[in-house]
């Protein structure tokens, strides 16, 4: 099991997996402009014999790291692939001595909120009408030391 730096050869299936997990998925331009356009950004893939298990993007800036988007497939969860996820961006956000990670949620998401609570995140804010479909978003924070 190894998590690198995503490869334009990963955005299909990363795209693949975006479409099995959210209604409004990212599209597979919007992978390639972060990778591409957006200097802020840094996206990883999590495999295992070169097969791509989930993904996570980071927005790292200021003083604070900003996940926009992770997700394992559907097929391989239940296995702490999201854990390790979240541990690379905590892992990133402590070696750029940043304040804090924060990501926004589905107030739906149940099982997201969960993983996110057990890594500390805390809800600070609901963000009305975040989604497309007009649900509303938590803005979760984890607090870093440093």
């Amino acid at each position: 099991m190894s998590i690198r730096l995503m490869e334009a050869t990963d955005v299909p299936i990363v795209a693949a997996i975006e479409e099995q997990l959210f209604s409004s998925p990212w599209a597979k331009e919007d992978f390639y402009h972060e990778l591409f356009n957006n200097p802020f950004a840094r996206y990883y893939v999590l495999e295992d014999d070169q097969l791509i298990k989930g993904y996570i993007g980071l927005w790292l800036m200021g003083d604070q790291c900003q996940i926009t988007t992770i997700g394992v497939s559907c097929d391989e969860q239940g296995h702490g692939y999201g854990s390790q996820l979240i541990e690379k961006a905590i892992q990133k956000s402590l070696e750029l001595h940043y304040k804090n990670v924060n990501l926004e949620v589905r107030v739906s998401n149940r099982k997201a909120i969960a993983l996110y609570q057990k890594y500390e995140f805390k809800n600070v804010a609901v963000r009305k009408n975040y989604y497309e479909n007009h649900e509303d978003a938590y803005l979760m924070i984890k607090e870093l030391e440093g």
